[in-house]
């Protein structure tokens, strides 16, 4: 079971009777707290030893993913220097206390002695300034709801960061030839990100479908049959779907890998470009990004990971008029956006010279979201976050045959793209609802790569100001 260690500050200077009182508040303050993910009490650092021990263990155990301390009294920072330095795992400081006011007749110096967080833990926010450390700070009581959420958040992107350190990503072809953006260098990705990402020839897919049994196929299509609504009698042109997921699934789970992208203009050998099936895989949970985009297939995958709900998405056209972005893709637009039961069609695509293509049609859900695009700027990643509100579309589009999603972006239509492309925000974006952004600013600053937001409050001029420093910033540190 992955679990958070909770590690309490003190020293040997107390005495066992407070030490011992020191354990037991800390075991009764993780077992009151209300937090998305299990944390275990594991001890007291009291030595420099003690830090560098439950530091080296937390660092090789696959379950710990992250520590939270705590420093119930005072804790002498130098004795955590050498443990801090070599913690590898995401690292939160919690700042409370045991009790919520000041107890006016139990008032005395041992009590003093033994609630000493108040300057406790400013000793060791200290070492964390210090030794320039990254880390998450978080104040409030413990018995507090807002102290759980807070906590809450931060665990769910520890859990996106675990993944993303761990995450394989598989290439069927190449990128889109002559496209910019979806260029990006994988071995910086790799040593910043922690993803592998790796080219399967078209070819070796091919042979995969080819190998396809009908009864497989039968049971695909079963399946299609339970989630979506047919609205074609082009059955042949579904069952190459069929047979194209179960193909990708199968060499998706022989490599380990958790996102895919490809490309129309790279389907040697393939009968139709997959469409219904890359959509039924994303709603499996995998990354996916057209074209070759494997950074957003990557980051795709990441939040479908920790169960929130997204998709490839794109920036199709716009309703000017009205300030409204049209969102969609060719073909591969997730199915767990859908506010009605997705159809599946068969229509002609128009590019990439194959057979017209199933794919399932719909229209996106209503509410608040992000559009999130990584770049690659040659010397760091930048991580641009949009803020929108998705809506119904404003018009029934009865012609349009692949899945669509309106959004209106703040702070409007003209800002928000202008902002946008000044920091050179790709065309492909996962779009994610419900995510606050303070779980971007943490995922952004565990992974050390800058963030940029643009939401209701972002001015143009202010924005360019913020970039041009960053600039400084990211070329002298490193």
């Amino acid at each position: 079971m992955k679990t958070f260690w909770f590690v309490v500050g003190s020293q040997l200077l107390y005495g066992e009777e407070t030490l011992k009182k020191v354990e037991e508040n800390a075991k009764h303050i993780i077992e009151t707290m209300k937090t998305k993910h299990p944390i275990i009490y594991k001890g007291i650092v009291k030595t420099w030893e003690d830090a560098n021990d439950i530091v080296r263990h937390a660092n090789f155990d696959e379950d710990c993913l992250g520590i939270i301390s705590f420093c119930h009294t005072f804790s002498p920072s130098k004795m955590w220097v050498n443990a801090l330095q070599n913690l590898q795992k995401p690292w939160m400081h919690l700042h409370t206390q045991l009790n919520v006011d000041i107890p006016n007749e139990a008032i005395n110096m041992d009590y003093m002695n033994l609630h000493q967080s108040a300057h406790g833990d400013r000793e060791h926010g200290f070492i964390g300034a210090r030794l320039d450390q990254a880390r998450k700070i978080v104040v409030g009581h413990y018995k507090n709801k807002a102290t759980w959420e807070q906590i809450s958040l931060w665990q769910d992107v520890v859990m996106a960061v675990s993944v993303s350190r761990d995450l394989k990503v598989i290439r069927f072809g190449d990128n889109m030839r002559e496209v910019a953006v979806t260029e990006g260098d994988k071995l910086e990705a790799q040593k910043k990100l922690g993803w592998q990402v790796n080219t399967i020839g078209v070819g070796h897919l091919v042979e995969e479908i080819n190998k396809i049994t009908d009864l497989e196929v039968a049971t695909k299509l079963e399946e299609y049959q339970t989630k979506y609504t047919f609205h074609t009698k082009n059955i042949p042109a579904i069952k190459y779907q069929a047979k194209a997921e179960i193909a990708i699934s199968k060499i998706l789970r022989e490599m380990k890998a958790g996102a895919f992208t490809n490309t129309f203009e790279d389907l040697y050998g393939m009968e139709q470009l997959p469409g219904l099936a890359t959509q039924n895989l994303m709603a499996a949970g995998y990354g996916y990004g057209g074209e070759g985009d494997w950074k957003v297939a990557a980051m795709t995958r990441i939040f479908k990971a920790i169960n929130k709900t997204a998709s490839f998405m794109e920036d199709y056209t716009y309703d000017w008029k009205n300030g409204y972005v049209l969102g969609s893709h060719m073909l591969e637009v997730c199915p767990t956006i859908a506010t009605d039961l997705p159809r599946i069609e068969v229509h002609p695509l128009g590019i990439g010279g194959k057979a017209d293509p199933a794919r399932l049609v719909f229209t996106g859900k209503t509410g608040f979201a992000k559009t999130i695009a990584l770049i690659d700027l040659g010397h760091r990643f930048r991580l641009i976050v949009q803020d929108v509100e998705c809506i119904l579309p404003t018009q029934t589009m009865p012609n349009l045959p692949v899945a669509r999603v309106m959004w209106r972006p703040e702070p409007n239509l003209e800002t928000s793209a202008l902002c946008w492309l000044t920091a050179g925000g790709s065309h492909h974006t996962t779009l994610v609802y419900d995510l606050p952004i303070d779980f971007m600013r943490d995922f952004a600053d565990i992974l050390n790569i800058e963030l940029v937001h643009i939401h209701k409050d972002t001015d143009i001029n202010k924005l360019k100001d913020t970039l041009k420093l960053n600039e400084i910033y990211y070329q002298l540190r490193r």
